[in-house]
């Protein structure tokens, strides 16, 4: 049975003052650095990690860092697993983008806003379709002992496991919650996976506010 370990990258300045990312490159915080330790000390406490991968971008990258010096794995890194691109609204406040354009807001325009692409950027059916090639990727490298780890981004995550479990990207997205350097661990036995854990942040207990 195939275990594959899937965190969102740790905080950066930006997560703290609610603007979107998509591809910028951000840097962690200290707090970022800080929750990136708890995460590498818990999973290196709890698994055997045969594969580490991770979004190439900036956050996942120095994220992953520590993981993989835990585990003493060389991590891997996909643009698959990137953070959707939002485009020119990239930097901007989340509830300011979504408050005024509502065909992107799954909470106004429901269903069609999957579909509804940023100028310059993805669709979250872009994105999700991105991301499950990654993850069909994954699943064909990886053999049926093995664990696998992967730091990635909120959206990304939300839209895997809602796949996973059978949901409509809306709940997916809406409902799901993944904080920075939440752990999910996902068990997959025959090419069909089961989510066992997911955001665990227990091990975050100690890290500053």
């Amino acid at each position: 049975m195939t275990t594959v370990l899937l965190a969102r990258h740790g905080e950066t300045a930006w997560n703290r003052d609610g603007r979107l990312q998509g591809w910028a490159p951000t840097p962690l915080t200290d707090r970022g650095h800080e929750q990136s330790r708890a995460l590498a000390a818990a999973v290196a406490a709890d698994y055997d990690v045969d594969r580490v991968l991770a979004s190439d971008l900036r956050r996942a990258r120095q994220t992953v860092s520590y993981l993989a010096d835990s585990v003493g794995r060389e991590p891997t890194y996909e643009s698959a697993w990137r953070e959707r691109d939002f485009g020119r609204y990239q930097g901007l406040p989340r509830e300011a983008v979504f408050e005024d354009h509502d065909r992107l807001s799954l909470v106004r325009a429901g269903h069609e806003a999957v579909d509804a692409r940023p100028e310059s950027g993805e669709s979250l059916r872009d994105v999700r379709e991105r991301v499950l090639a990654g993850w069909e990727r994954v699943l064909a490298e990886s053999g049926a002992d093995e664990t696998v780890a992967i730091v990635a981004h909120g959206g990304p995550l939300r839209l895997l496991l809602g796949a996973v479990e059978d949901r409509d990207v809306v709940s997916a997205v809406v409902e799901g919650e993944q904080h920075n350097c939440g752990l999910n661990e996902l068990r997959v036995d025959r090419g069909r996976a089961r989510l066992v854990a997911e955001n665990r942040t227990e091990f975050l207990d100690g890290v500053s506010a």
